[in-house]
């Protein structure tokens, strides 16, 4: 592993050229991040590299940064291709791109599932510099699409790559492999390194820098997390007692379930908080429309599954609340990460029932260390029960008014209303004493 001994250098001092600085300066990135400040020099020399660094720490950057330099010197059409895990993820890549290269003229297409493959050729036809692609969107063109192909890209970047080797994905992105340059650079950045990541590197980068700008799993600083274990029943009350607490804060609360988003940010609007959903079962047009009424402050808490909780930069996130214990713990480290960022401090809880405690301590275990546990006097938080009852009953009753109409419209986890009972413990709009464990 390559570690920089050095203190931190300014992009002139890391070989950024001046073009690109003043384009840093107007985003707001006065100095080089870890990861950048390590992994730049090594990107300029022409190595491949595996980066690994917490999210929320700078990854894009590290390398738009020297796949710009290099289109600079060398300018031509479908130079490098960027493939995410998720849409939205995808779409901040691009935005990222066009914002460093706006100077010099960078064109971008984003190819991503949900969006009308007709517009998406046509920007192909206009002959990008940068494609950014989630990998199943990127196969269709290459299989459909009259006279694109990646035969002259230069760089290749697997972002979250740990999430891309996932089973849905690691057929297609076999194939991508393969219709693509041997000679290439290839970057691959994750924050969390698996067994299959080792596998993926062995097959497809030349001698890579390893670049670790974090310990194995960890969290930053600045981010204060507390747990808090409670009867599974009385889950809700406390997300809503934490919730009403901060309420002057901007909140993601993450559950297992795209049913479990819906009917939580209908029983939080029957509340009068201000909340919205976003989760694969949604169309891409709703998932991108949720997100920015979030960005945009008309909506202070996002109730989402974990695919939100990678790469998304939302920079006023104050609080994470885990209202469920993701079963997968290194799925904690990416949640929690969506607040703390940049420097700035946050606050995650994880709201921990006797179904999810072997979950819990294997987050604990993965991140090295005991945390406190959120201070709350359970008389007080129960005295939100009642409305908070009433509010749950609404909102199924609503779910199944209209259930059959929205049920599975644009892909992503399946569910119905039985799924949603089964999942929060619910019979016949009561919370029945043992919530099935999933």
């Amino acid at each position: 592993m390559e570690e920089s001994k050095e203190e931190m250098k300014s992009f002139k001092e890391l070989g950024v050229c001046d073009q690109l600085i003043e384009a840093c300066d107007n985003l707001g990135w006065k100095t080089p991040s870890k990861i950048q400040a390590e992994a730049m020099p090594h990107a300029f020399e022409g190595k491949d590299l595996i980066g690994l660094a917490q999210t929320g720490s700078g990854k894009t950057g590290a390398f738009a940064i020297p796949i710009l330099q290099a289109l600079l010197d060398s300018p031509h059409a479908f130079f490098a291709c960027v493939l995410s895990p998720t849409r939205e993820l995808a779409i901040q890549i691009a935005e990222q791109f066009e914002a460093l290269g706006s100077g010099i003229g960078v064109k971008c297409a984003v190819l991503v599932g949900g969006i009308d493959q007709v517009q998406q050729s046509i920007a192909l036809g206009k002959r990008p510099h940068i494609v950014v692609a989630t990998p199943g969107r990127l196969l269709d063109h290459l299989s459909n699409t009259k006279g694109f192909s990646l035969r002259t890209i230069k760089y290749l970047v697997l972002d979250e790559a740990d999430r891309l080797l996932n089973e849905d994905f690691e057929k297609a992105l076999d194939q991508i492999l393969n219709a693509i340059p041997r000679e290439r650079r290839t970057y691959l950045f994750s924050a969390t390194m698996t067994k299959k990541v080792r596998k993926l590197q062995r097959a497809c980068l030349r001698n890579p820098v390893k670049i670790e700008a974090a310990s194995k799993y960890s969290t930053v600083d600045t981010l204060k997390q507390q747990y808090r274990f409670l009867p599974a029943k009385y889950k809700d009350c406390y997300l809503i007692y934490i919730l009403t607490e901060m309420s002057g804060s901007t909140s993601m609360v993450f559950t297992r379930t795209c049913d479990a988003t819906r009917l939580l940010a209908l029983m939080l609007r029957n509340l009068g908080l201000r909340a919205i959903p976003i989760s694969g079962q949604m169309t891409q047009d709703k998932r991108l429309g949720a997100l920015n009424k979030f960005k945009a402050g008309e909506c202070n808490i996002l109730i989402c599954t974990d695919v939100a909780s990678r790469g998304l930069d939302i920079p006023s996130v104050d609080m994470v609340i885990n209202y469920d214990i993701p079963t997968n713990s290194k799925d904690y480290i990416h949640r929690v990460g969506r607040t703390a960022r940049a420097g700035r401090s946050g606050v995650a809880i994880s709201l921990v029932n006797q179904y999810e405690l072997e979950w819990y301590i294997q987050i604990e275990k993965l991140i090295g260390k005991k945390l406190p546990e959120y201070p709350a006097e359970e008389e007080e938080v129960l005295l939100l029960l009642e409305r908070v009852t009433e509010a749950k009953r609404i909102s199924l009753m609503k779910i199944k008014e209209t259930g059959g109409k929205r049920k599975h419209r644009g892909g992503g986890d399946d569910g119905d209303n039985e799924e949603v009972n089964k999942y929060l413990g619910v019979k016949k709009g009561k919370l029945s004493k043992k919530p099935k464990r999933k």
